[in-house]
């Protein structure tokens, strides 16, 4: 089922850098300089010339103040001409699936024939802000005409106004934590600590198969250290190999601590990293010599009301992609969840059965997830699209499903297709 005017959307190709924790292997690079790298990298392993590329499109959810616009810097690589244009977008955890979804528009559209999309999140280096007060008195200062009148403006500075302010990963609209909501939907979905935990288990232990056997790490540009001693960085640094459930069971609840199930083991760590895709008409493909590793069949956004609960609108999003698909549950060979919590993934299965549907959990996250690889907020989409499309292609899978969780409410699917 091309989409709009026929123009089918190829995914050709996509990597990533490691998936790094936050504060570990990655903590002294810049947000801007692992977009760079990864952008850089993608066209490297395709030995496509920059100036193929009509249009970059970047995702970033805690964007610096410094740099606000991650995908202008990217299209500025010596590699691009500088005509390039480029934008970036936030939409929260879904933000580069959303690249991908405009990259697939623009083509389909006729207004571009290859565009390079991804996302990128530095969580070790995120903005922080200083107090309104102070923010204030500094501006006060700054207009001053005199030294005695920016000397009165600095003498009205308290201690208490010197407190740095960093962004809340919580719900303007509700004061709710993404981890209090997950914690909500636990309870009222009826996900017991056991479940939750063993799907956590799952994932680590998916992702070390994964690992191991080179089909995350094919994906992965090795990082190389900027201070002599450190180690190249070659995979994901958050996979538990040694954990299990006993060990996960003597975590204590974080956002519930009397009554709730949500733990540091069972939800997905912050973590700083990059990740682009390549994307062609089907005609541009084939003219420069690519075979797809797959095509975009449908895409569709959903929200729900963030104070009912707030990680729960891939239920709604996904059937969407599969009508629009005009495909059913069944007719996919490999399913791609994103995993913010184990409480919302299972939240979003049972959601799902309960529209009928047979979840066959053998072709979900079959090389783990989110919870073990890690979260780079504006980075997961363009990864899931990437691991999908080249599950996909191992499996032969005619059609291929991922769900993107995000804050706000919403939910992100996409329906990939091999023909």
């Amino acid at each position: 089922m091309p989409a709009g005017n026929g123009r089918r959307v190829a995914i050709v190709a996509g990597c990533r850098t490691p998936f790094c924790r936050s504060g570990t292997a990655l903590k002294d690079v810049r947000a801007v300089d692992l977009a760079r790298f990864v952008a850089r990298e993608l066209l490297e392993r395709t030995d496509l010339a920059g100036a193929e590329v009509d249009a970059v499109i970047f995702g970033q959810v805690v964007a610096s103040a410094l740099v606000p616009n991650v995908a202008r810097e990217v299209s500025l690589l010596p590699q691009f001409p500088k005509e390039i244009p480029a934008y970036s977008l936030n939409r929260a955890c879904a933000s580069s699936g959303q690249a991908v979804a405009n990259a697939h528009d623009e083509i389909v559209s006729g207004h571009a024939d290859v565009v390079l999309a991804g996302g990128v999140e530095s969580l070790s280096d995120i903005p922080i802000l200083a107090s309104r007060r102070l923010a204030d008195i500094l501006v006060e200062a700054s207009k001053a005409k005199s030294l005695g009148a920016r000397l009165r403006a600095f003498s009205r500075i308290r201690m208490r106004d010197l407190v740095p302010v960093s962004p809340a990963i919580a719900e303007p609209s509700t004061g709710e934590s993404m981890g209090q909501s997950a914690e909500k939907m636990a309870k009222e979905n009826r996900i017991s600590r056991e479940a939750q935990d063993r799907w956590a288990l799952r994932s680590h232990q998916l992702a070390a198969r994964g690992t191991d056997d080179h089909r995350l790490t094919a994906e992965i540009v090795p990082w190389f250290p900027q201070r002599p001693g450190d180690p190249v960085v070659t995979a994901d640094n958050g996979i538990r190999r040694d954990t299990s459930l006993e060990q996960m069971a003597k975590l204590k609840p974080v956002f519930d601590r009397r009554y709730g199930s949500v733990t540091a083991a069972n939800s997905s760590p912050l973590t700083d990293g990059a990740a682009a895709v390549l994307l062609m008409s089907d005609a541009a493909a084939r003219a420069l010599g690519y075979t797809p590793l797959a095509y975009i069949r449908s895409y569709a956004v959903a929200a729900v009301d963030p104070g009912w609960q707030l990680l729960q609108a891939p239920i709604f999003a996904v059937p969407q992609a599969l009508d629009r698909a005009g495909i059913g549950w069944r007719d996919l060979g490999v399913i791609e969840v994103h995993e913010a919590f184990a409480a919302q993934v299972l939240s979003n299965i049972q959601g799902w059965a309960a529209k009928g549907w047979e979840i066959n959990e053998d072709v979900v996250n079959v090389m783990g997830g989110s919870i073990a690889i890690g979260h780079p907020f504006g980075a997961t989409g363009a990864r899931l699209v990437t691991t999908l499309a080249n599950e996909m292609a191992r499996r032969n899978a005619q059609f291929g499903l991922l769900s993107i969780c995000a804050q706000g409410g919403m939910g992100f699917a996409m329906v990939l297709e091999r023909r």
